[in-house]
């Protein structure tokens, strides 16, 4: 990294904003744009994201602008010690800040350098050639407009500007290395965890937070060495989040965008409606038309089939768009069907075990659905893939068990 892109990246996370940033410093936005992406690079951090056009930082930014404070108060003394006073002339300092060429790495050389008291022997240590690094030597004393090493028979010693400039490189080496040190830790610890995403449960009864709940039960007694990390979120984002590697699992309600992924089915099911539980309606359409509707969100397949279908049972209902309403949350779903007179749609998997807050009603027609599970290479993937499959088919036989033991007791009483 370049002193210049460390300082114009801390003004990006300051202001939040590459184009003012830009503005501010004379530069190109993809100058900016570039200098904030290497620094995510050297940290394996993500800093910010875009956001309907606009730049949002991220909240790991915070601590990244933390450690960059010795930075940039190290280069405001590299500027004072080259003739560019910060308060001065603001504005020509930080033109002249955002622009400095000096990497950490030379930096790093010229503290060995002096350490060594040779650039003989620090040529030596660091598997440098000599000429190679006496030219980045020379190249910084033209930089910072002063001779930083006096060249004597029994080696190099520094000057008064080249000991000021050991001060100010080495508070810059210092803090540099301490962001690295914990964006190793972080990568070390990313690279063992097993990050699993998933649709938006219902709740905690609900068959996906039982899966989840299981798997890493499940996981931590066979003391894997992964840790898992559970995410839950659209479909959309759960396709997007795989193919990016921001996680190494996914279940979802749609086997649409996975051709490109190793993918299993988990569970097969079919839509029904879920309405309040003193509804009296008995039919579908009736439900339909008398009921406002909330319904998952159409960027889920479950709630991209449910609306193709509300839409065709009631065509002509008044007000057709203003009492449609998509979430992303199903919790809030079922709380609008339990407490507040909507319809919805679930599958009927993930809707018996709310049977007792909601009227179940059958569709008159078969509207089949498949869950299914989606994984990266990593065996790890596979192996959580597994447990989740394993589990899911015990857990959803559960109900039809049940079912069918109350059945039995029915006609038991009867005889």
């Amino acid at each position: 990294m370049h002193l210049g892109a460390l300082f114009i990246a801390s003004h990006v996370l300051t202001s939040g904003s590459v184009r003012e940033t830009a503005r501010r410093f004379q530069l190109s936005p993809s100058t900016v744009s570039t200098a904030i992406h290497n620094l995510e690079i050297e940290l394996a951090i993500k800093l910010t994201e875009r956001t309907s056009g606009e730049l949002v930082t991220l909240l790991a930014s915070d601590r990244v602008l933390e450690g960059l404070e010795p930075i940039t108060a190290a280069i405001a003394e590299f500027g004072q010690l080259s003739g560019q006073d910060s308060v001065a002339a603001a504005d020509v300092y930080e033109a002249w800040a955002s622009r400095i060429p000096v990497k950490i790495v030379t930096m790093e050389r010229f503290l060995e350098v002096a350490d060594q008291g040779s650039i003989n022997r620090a040529a030596r240590r660091l598997r440098l050639g000599q000429p190679q690094l006496s030219l980045q030597l020379a190249n910084l004393e033209k930089f910072s407009g002063h001779r930083l090493f006096e060249r004597q028979a029994q080696g190099s010693v520094l000057t008064e500007e080249g000991r000021r400039a050991y001060q100010i490189f080495m508070a810059i080496s210092q803090a540099w290395n301490e962001l690295k040190s914990s964006a190793d830790e972080r990568y070390q610890r990313n690279a063992r965890s097993l990050r699993i995403g998933s649709i938006i449960p219902t709740g905690s009864e609900s068959w996906v937070a039982r899966c989840l709940g299981s798997l890493v039960s499940e996981w931590n007694l066979r003391r894997n060495n992964n840790a898992i990390s559970l995410v839950s979120m659209t479909a959309d984002d759960l396709r997007e989040a795989l193919k990016s590697g921001r996680i190494d699992v996914a279940i979802l309600d749609s086997v649409f965008g996975l051709e490109s992924f190793r993918h299993r089915e988990l569970l097969q099911t079919e839509m029904v409606v879920i309405a309040p539980p003193d509804s009296t309606e008995t039919s579908v359409a009736d439900l339909v038309a008398g009921h406002a509707i909330c319904m998952p969100s159409p960027r889920t397949g479950l709630g991209h089939a449910a609306m193709a279908f509300s839409y065709g049972r009631a065509p002509n209902r008044r007000l057709r768009n203003q009492d449609i309403t998509a979430a992303d949350s199903l919790p809030v779903i079922v709380d609008l069907v339990a407490n507040h007179g909507y319809v919805s749609f679930l599958g009927r998997v993930s809707a018996l075990p709310i049977a007792d807050r909601v009227r179940i009603v059958d569709l008159d027609v078969h509207l089949p659905m498949s869950y299914h599970v989606a994984f990266n290479h990593r065996k790890a993937a596979a192996d959580a893939s597994t447990v989740i499959i394993e589990t899911a088919a015990r857990i959803t036989s559960e109900p039809v068990a049940q079912t069918a033991r109350q059945a039995a007791g029915t006609r038991e009483t009867a005889a």
